[in-house]
């Protein structure tokens, strides 16, 4: 299907863009254009005017300061497969962008993009939520800075206000112990069905879904790592009841079989977060 009619501009800077946003509620910015664009195909979007940032250089830029990693949210999924940014966290990020989508989406798709539209099956919401980023956005009202979890409020919606950017993400590089991410899809480059997170910083991993609960989901369930090794089937362990319980309390609407998936992911992120090669 055609798109439908649109006017289209490309700003030089975050003031032009800005200024350019400010035109109206149907103003929309597009960064990599992989989501914006499939939906405007479908006539699910049908913006006014096309706000493309991709050439912004604020919002490329990739830099270490105060103890964390500063992404701008123009940043590819690819660039950041490639090993953009260094140390554990790099690797660790470089391996969550191999296993979105395609190459091909990967080289035009961006992590602030991902974060605005806020897709329930998308990669970075979970991934950044479990690391404690944290998002700045930039508006008519100035400058905020959030956490992942409160600016993503569900499914595909956000707390952005008219006119607002995100402008770049904070992750802080210190005090980590291990990563972990598990995804099940039906076939490579598909969308999840389940994807599950973990992180270590203090004594008690955070574990982490998304998918199913719409939005990023901790889970405060009892974990025991010693009981999750590589090679025992997860679904027989305490870890994986525990798992499961939390995820049917906290999303009463998921159907069995998804709430299986999601219990299942997590114990497999949890496996690879104690893992030799988690990052530590």
């Amino acid at each position: 299907m055609k798109f439908p009619a649109f006017a289209y501009c490309r700003p030089n800077s975050l003031a032009e863009a800005l200024e350019a946003l400010a035109d109206g509620d149907d103003v929309v910015p597009m960064a990599g254009g992989q989501s914006l664009l499939t939906m405007m195909s479908f006539r699910v979007a049908n913006p006014s005017r096309i706000v493309d940032i991709s050439r912004i250089p604020e919002l490329r830029q990739i830099e270490v300061r105060q103890g964390a990693v500063n992404i701008g949210s123009g940043v590819t999924h690819a660039r950041l497969e490639d090993g953009a940014v260094e140390g554990p966290i790099g690797r660790f990020l470089a391996e969550c962008a191999g296993q979105i989508a395609f190459r091909a989406i990967r080289t035009r798709g961006t992590i602030g993009g991902s974060l605005a539209h806020a897709d329930p099956a998308a990669d970075w919401p979970v991934v950044l939520a479990a690391l404690n980023a944290t998002v700045e956005v930039l508006g008519p009202g100035g400058r905020r800075t959030l956490s992942v979890t409160d600016l993503i409020e569900g499914q595909m919606q956000t707390s952005l206000n008219p006119g607002e950017l995100i402008v770049s993400v904070d992750i802080p590089l210190s005090g980590w112990f291990g990563f972990g991410a598990h995804k099940s899809a039906r076939k490579a480059g598909e969308f999840a069905d389940a994807f599950a997170v973990v992180s270590i910083a203090d004594v008690e991993p955070a574990v982490w879904i998304g998918v199913v609960a719409g939005r990023p989901l901790r889970l405060a369930a009892a974990v025991e790592p010693d009981e999750l090794r590589a090679d025992r089937r997860v679904t027989t362990t305490t870890s994986y009841a525990n798992l499961l319980r939390v995820i049917e309390q906290e999303v009463p609407d998921a159907d069995e079989y998804s709430a299986h998936l999601s219990a299942v992911a997590a114990c497999r992120a949890l496996q690879l977060a104690y893992s030799k090669d988690a990052g530590r």
